[in-house]
């Protein structure tokens, strides 16, 4: 049997200590505007600190705008709105060069800023999807035959709805591999809708009552310290075998790419953070495994059509892959 050993404690509590006040201080002044999104708001938090990005996808309603408001809001980082739409350029989103005076101007689109909120991404034409690829992988922008680096850190929270298809166009599989996490938020229980009721009671804007508890400094920081959580070597070859196992699942038409690997390994690293460890356990593979792979899978037709689905196969994979031993104290 395999023991795995922890690391020195010493850096364990060291990031345990710089992140909890992070985690603590951001779900408290979002909930002044959003009530029960906290799973939702953890997977943001893990992207953000992943150095990765977030697809908020749920019905019309549910408050994905108004979350990524609350965030944008408490992280105190420059920000900026793209709306899908059918007639949005992509000019409208990188920026272009304006003729002024005899010279040329670059005026800088929206992209330029460290959180770039899309909504409702699917209702952009693929042409302007595509103008994001190079942004959300290599955080730069190409216009004009010149490279121009965007700030740091750069996160893009797109929301899209999942079940309205007209007027629409399905992201492609190329730019959905690069958003490191799925995120829901589902309908709030009876005490919740309640209380989102009563806040708009008592102000017009809940967003106004929230404040900046961090700042770009201060997210690269805890982004340097989750690139130090430890993995040991078991649960690494954990996590790659879960994403190799999608590639052979009967009901998978296409599994998990490489980039879903190191994807689910920096999520496992930033949630290991989030619960005030320097070392990833193997819960930490499965919690992420969902958020991080489900998106990515496609189904095979005729087992879809026979009910088969991306969450019931990653499920089946979870089940029957076994897990390494929890690491001794």
């Amino acid at each position: 049997m395999i023991i795995q050993r922890v690391p020195p404690a010493t850096h364990a509590s060291r990031v345990g200590h710089q992140v909890e006040p992070f985690w603590d201080d951001l779900r408290s002044q979002v909930s002044r505007a959003v009530v029960g999104a906290d799973d939702a708001l953890r997977l943001i938090a893990v992207a953000l600190l992943a150095d990765g990005h977030v697809l908020l996808e749920d019905v019309p309603g549910t408050g994905k705008t108004l979350l990524a408001r609350a965030v944008a809001r408490a992280l105190g980082l420059s920000t900026g709105r793209i709306q899908g739409t059918p007639d949005l350029l992509p000019v409208d989103v990188t920026g272009s060069s304006l003729y002024e005076g005899g010279s040329l101007r670059f005026v800088a689109g929206p992209v330029f800023t460290n959180l770039l909120l899309v909504d409702e991404i699917n209702r952009a034409t693929p042409r302007t999807q595509s103008a994001l690829l190079e942004a959300m992988q290599e955080h730069q922008v190409s216009i004009e035959g010149q490279v121009r680096p965007l700030p740091d850190p750069f996160i893009v929270l797109a929301t899209q709805n999942p079940i309205e298809y007209e007027g629409t166009f399905a992201l492609p599989q190329a730019q959905v591999d690069r958003f490191l996490v799925r995120a829901r938020i589902g309908y709030p229980d009876e005490a919740g809708e309640r209380a989102i009721a009563g806040r708009y009671q008592v102000a017009a804007e809940p967003l106004d009552a929230i404040e900046a508890i961090a700042d770009a400094e201060r997210i690269l920081v805890l982004r340097e310290l989750v690139r130090r959580v430890h993995v040991s070597p078991e649960v690494e070859g954990y996590a790659v075998a879960i994403t190799r196992a999608t590639r052979g699942h009967a009901d998978l038409e296409l599994g998990a790419s490489p980039r879903a690997t190191v994807a689910l390994y920096r999520a496992a690293q930033a949630a290991a953070m989030l619960g005030g460890r320097g070392y990833v356990l193997p819960d930490d593979v499965k919690l992420m495994a969902g958020p991080v792979l489900e998106h990515r899978l496609i189904v095979d037709v005729d087992r879809a059509v026979r009910g088969a689905t991306a969450s019931a196969a990653l499920a089946s994979i979870l089940a029957t892959l076994p897990a390494p031993p929890l690491p001794a104290d």
